[in-house]
């Protein structure tokens, strides 16, 4: 088992000497740290700065070693699993910022683990799994997920998919502050903050870049495919189920009446828009 000395280290918090780019091996589970950067001290400090964590949970040893050895190459500092109570674990311990999860997991079910991940934080989650019909894909976008990685897939791609995620939870960060419907709606860019009805809420990377696109101009009607391809940056298999998963989840985070929305409503035919009006 991996100890929380060891995650602290790996994510950055409090990084010893010794840990360096090897793997750390526990009953299994392997640790990749970041490369060091140049330069030094100096360097050191801005290469953990900029490098994300990201957690692979696969009980595929040999697909782990390879998808960790392509995401450690891409810049980013990893850790890996093959189990599922100890992804969750992990989750809690180690505060990935993204999560690579296999559905197909020996001791809890894919499913499970992603919501159990899901009620603690909203971490990123890109699925990777053998289950490649359109219902499963739904039901992975429902339980959370960011993207659905279907095997076998091109180690190269999902990487790319990962970056494409991290990025979404920056979107329009410099824009500032806009407030919406006398105060219902003030989504805070800079600190990617949303507030409801005077509440925090918490949304996945998806979820609020949607919620950004539709208030960018509120009451205009955004189409399914213009919203897929603004928040993803490319086009995807399914997009419109997919969207319209996202914007059930977004619905259930912010609605008074999920059922009967009043934020972010659909227009037959349409798409979706922002039902309130900017303040100011």
């Amino acid at each position: 088992m991996v100890t929380l000395w060891r995650f602290r280290c790996l994510a950055g918090r409090h990084r010893p000497r010794g840990c360096g780019p090897a793997s750390v091996r526990d009953d299994g589970t392997q640790v990749v740290c970041g490369r060091r950067g140049s330069g030094g001290r100096a360097g050191e400090e801005a290469g953990r700065r900029m490098a994300a964590t990201v957690m692979l949970v696969e009980d595929e040893r040999k697909l782990r070693d390879l998808v960790r050895s392509y995401l450690e190459r891409a810049g980013f500092i990893v850790l890996s699993t093959g189990s599922g109570a100890e992804a969750i674990m992990m989750a809690s311990s180690a505060a990935p910022d993204l999560i690579v999860l296999d559905l197909g997991l020996p001791d809890v079910p894919g499913e499970t683990v992603a919501s159990e991940l899901r009620a603690v934080a909203p971490t990123p989650i890109v699925m990777l799994t053998a289950k490649s019909a359109e219902e499963d894909r739904i039901r992975g976008l429902e339980l959370g997920a960011d993207d659905y990685v279907t095997k076998p897939f091109s180690p190269r791609e999902l990487v790319l998919r990962v970056q494409a995620v991290l990025r979404r939870g920056g979107v329009a960060a410099e824009q500032g502050i806009s407030s919406y419907g006398a105060g219902t709606l003030v989504i805070d860019q800079p600190r990617r903050q949303l507030t409801v009805r005077g509440k925090e809420v918490g949304l996945t990377p998806t979820e609020w870049g949607i919620l950004v696109a539709l208030a960018a101009v509120p009451g205009r009607v955004y189409s399914r495919f213009e919203l897929i391809n603004r928040v993803r940056g490319y086009e995807f298999e399914g997009y419109e189920r997919t969207v319209d998963s996202h914007v059930k989840n977004l619905r259930r985070k912010i609605e008074d009446d999920p059922a009967n929305p009043e934020l972010i409503q659909t227009v037959l035919g349409g798409g979706y828009r922002l039902g309130l009006a900017a303040d100011g």
